[in-house]
């Protein structure tokens, strides 16, 4: 069974969005494996690190990610929570403080994310545990371990989903709760019309206009992924929007999305093809600040929390 909220009153969806999603969004997504993500994208935690710090510094939503979380997460402070893909610990370490009586447990299949994340979380009191390894090879955990189990914005990097949310069922605790949280494939559009419409006026390869590898799993099919595994399945979504009042921050945002500027992944555009795509990128984003006075940039997500 699937039930649907919306967290919050703030709304960013317009008729405009809807119209540009319909023109914009390529049916075709990316396709990036875990280990391209490990090869390139993930080599190192900067590109990640770049895109949580302009999100925070440029969101509009008062509550951000972790807050979300916790609304979803429903913590009492004791739990035993496991991060599928936890990458350099941006959430953990936010999550952290309301669960000091709790216990960590962090998978990522970086050795990169995961010397971040032990960085991060160095020093504090609360036992924390990284393990590398993939999502949908939880060989090394036993039955019934975790009370919490979450899986954020990573999912579609797993090879197996199937047995990736056996793998959550089968460590999380009777009574526990798993949440995947994900985007709708709209999400963003703004930023791949201009990133597409530099592409086409450059005649690029037809490789690089795919939608983000997430729409794999999203908001749009995400239930049909999990009710075999869970029982009871429920969509908590927001939405959230970046606005830029300058070029050069959203520029930064732009090159860390692998899956938008293609500069990273299986077959990334060569130098060449990125400086000119950059350039009117560029040229195209400054015309809307100068105009309106910012670029939005607008995100739909949301957690699928289940039992």
């Amino acid at each position: 069974m699937l039930t649907s909220t919306v967290t919050g009153t703030q709304t960013f969806a317009t008729a405009y969005l809807e119209r540009l999603a319909g023109k914009v969004i390529p049916e075709e997504h990316a396709v990036l494996t875990a280990e391209d993500a490990r090869a390139t994208y993930f080599r190192d935690a900067d590109a990640l690190e770049v895109k949580q710090k302009i999100h925070d510094r440029f969101r509009t939503n008062p509550k951000a990610l972790h807050d979300h979380l916790l609304e979803a997460l429903a913590l009492r402070g004791t739990e035993e929570l496991l991060d599928l893909g936890c990458g350099n610990a941006f959430v953990l370490e936010r999550l952290r403080p309301h669960l000091a009586a709790g216990h960590l447990t962090g998978v990522d299949i970086s050795p990169a994310m995961l010397a971040a994340a032990r960085r991060r979380l160095a020093g504090v009191a609360t036992p924390c545990e990284w393990i590398e390894g993939s999502a949908d090879r939880l060989d090394a955990l036993v039955d019934d371990t975790f009370d919490r189990v979450m899986c954020v914005y990573t999912a579609h990097y797993v090879a197996d989903l199937d047995r990736c949310f056996a793998e959550a069922r089968r460590v999380l605790r009777p009574g526990g709760r798993f949440l995947l949280t994900t985007d709708r494939p709209d999400s963003m559009v703004e930023m791949y019309d201009v990133h597409l419409r530099a592409l086409r006026a450059l005649n690029g390869p037809a490789h690089l206009a795919r939608a983000s590898s997430k729409a794999r799993i999203s908001l749009t099919n995400g239930h049909r992924h999990l009710a075999p595994h869970f029982d009871q399945v429920q969509l908590l979504e927001w939405q959230d929007q970046l606005q830029f009042a300058d070029v050069q921050p959203f520029l930064d945002f732009y090159r860390a999305s692998y899956h938008c500027s293609a500069a990273s992944g299986p077959a990334p555009a060569p130098p060449s093809l990125l400086a000119a795509l950059e350039e009117r990128v560029t040229a195209a984003v400054a015309e809307v600040i100068a105009t309106y006075g910012y670029f939005a940039v607008t995100k739909f997500s949301g957690t699928f929390i289940c039992s």
